[in-house]
């Protein structure tokens, strides 16, 4: 008799080559994605003379540094940010990398761009240099980040050296109220359990409330796993995840699609399986969340106020938490409710597709944005579907702009920024000191709790409006 076993177990064991004496596994990739901060790992191959061993396997995506203000490369008045999207031409062009590029219609970011493709599929493990891999989890594949050295390992040999980590299993039971998203479900679990909360762990998220999701807010849960230290997230594949995948171009076709249908439904955890740890949510517990602080875990509900350092008994927490509202212009127990925002950022990888532009549509639709602020959809494709049912007319009549795809706002590499001392109500994934750009100050949140701040000028709950 074999020993029931996880999700991630089952994935796991599938792609182990060998194991080392110190109990390391050599994994074999199935999808390697690369972007323009990857050409570190290009040159340690050209210093060492050697070759891409499956430029099958590997795809180039210009995201982190593309503008959204144009597609044209020589319209680029940042020498660096178009050196490095050229350097990614020019690398992928060299190793014969398939390229989706500035140009390419389904340019977008890579944790968009995977999904909507076909590229990410369930059993798969999936790595790229960017912490938020965790993003294809969703699927049921194993997918997280890695360094530059371990890009170039990749790159070189298909495999990669990794130790298996702990396991989670993070429940979540119960129907979510109306107006409650991913991003709350996500928001709520790293402020309980901290950022640290998940250190060394893979999770997997189950129950009622997960089941009911999406794909694309399956998406923005595992994707906002990393935000509080685990290594993965992981969704079981169901037929939410199969009738997402159907037709899209890279996912298998005819027999390949029965056969993978067939393996796709073997790819959850054992009904005995155990857990290194088990963490339940009760859905009913769950209201608007933002961000207060500079970290995703200093995040409370919508109606809360801000917390008092001196009420904490934790010298260490008050001290962090003294510096976070040092940082954010904030006073103890201020209402949430009351902080006046100066602009909107709507994108990421966070929280720009499609369904995430419907959300913040419907709730700006007939209004004007108090602030000014910033649209950027995930990808190419999600730009031409918005436009099609003609949400870039209901964001640009609220007094926003409607821009072209890329990683946008969420990280100030590529020209757009939240001006120092300012306040942004936010869809990105991180609330860090400068993140947004130097000073910047961020406030996270789900699409519509943005929306809902633009109209109302301020942080405000969703609900009301």
């Amino acid at each position: 008799m074999t020993m029931p076993t996880t999700l991630f177990d089952k994935v796991w064991d599938a792609h182990e080559i060998l194991r080392s004496e110190s109990g390391q596994s050599l994994l074999w990739i199935d999808r390697h994605f690369v972007h323009e901060g990857s050409f570190h790992a290009f040159n340690k191959l050209r210093d060492r003379g050697l070759g891409v061993a499956r430029p099958d396997l590997t795809f180039g995506i210009a995201d982190h540094y593309v503008p959204t203000l144009t597609r044209r490369l020589d319209a680029i008045g940042d020498a660096k940010v178009r050196s490095m999207i050229e350097q990614l031409t020019d690398n992928t062009r060299e190793h014969g990398i398939p390229l989706f590029g500035l140009d390419d219609p389904r340019q977008g970011i890579v944790h968009v761009l995977g999904p909507e493709q076909g590229l990410t599929q369930p059993g798969l493990l999936m790595v790229c240099g960017d912490s938020h891999t965790s993003t294809h989890g969703a699927f049921g594949s194993i997918a997280f980040g890695i360094g530059a050295s371990e890009v170039a390992h990749v790159l070189a040999t298909q495999t990669l050296w990794q130790s298996r980590p702990k396991q989670m299993r993070l429940t979540v039971e119960g129907e979510l109220s109306s107006g409650i998203t991913a991003k709350d479900i996500a928001l709520t679990w790293i402020a309980r359990l901290g950022a640290d909360g998940a250190r060394g762990h893979a999770i997997e998220y189950a129950g009622s409330a997960i089941r009911s999701l999406s794909m694309e807010a399956r998406l923005t849960l595992c994707n906002l796993t990393i935000e509080g230290g685990a290594r993965c997230g992981m969704i079981a594949p169901d037929e939410t995840t199969s009738a997402y995948l159907r037709n899209r171009p890279f996912a298998p076709r005819g027999e390949c699609w029965e056969q993978a249908q067939a393996y796709w439904q073997t790819l959850k955890s054992d009904a005995d399986a155990r857990f290194d740890r088990e963490v339940t949510l009760a859905a009913s517990e769950i209201a608007p969340t933002v961000t207060w602080g500079v970290s995703p875990e200093e995040a409370l509900p919508i109606d809360a106020r801000i917390p008092d350092p001196a009420h904490i008994e934790d010298l260490a927490r008050a001290r962090q938490v003294r510096d976070s509202l040092d940082y954010m212009g904030l006073a103890p127990g201020q209402q949430l409710t009351d902080i006046a925002i100066d602009r909107v950022f709507i994108g990421s990888c966070t929280n720009a597709r499609l369904e995430d532009l419907r959300a913040a549509a419907d709730v700006l639709k007939g209004h004007r944005s108090k602030v000014p602020g910033i649209v950027s959809p995930g990808s190419t494709q999600v730009k031409h579907q918005a436009e099609a049912e003609g949400l870039d007319a209901v964001f640009r009549e609220a007094g926003l702009e409607w821009r072209e795809s890329g990683c946008s706002m969420c990280v100030g590499m590529n020209g757009d920024l939240v001006p120092a001392g300012e306040r942004c109500a936010s869809t990105t994934n991180r609330n860090f000191k400068g993140r947004q750009g130097p000073g910047a100050r961020t406030h996270l949140m789900s699409p519509a709790m943005v929306a809902a701040a633009a109209v109302t000028g301020r942080l405000a709950d969703v609900r009301q409006l």
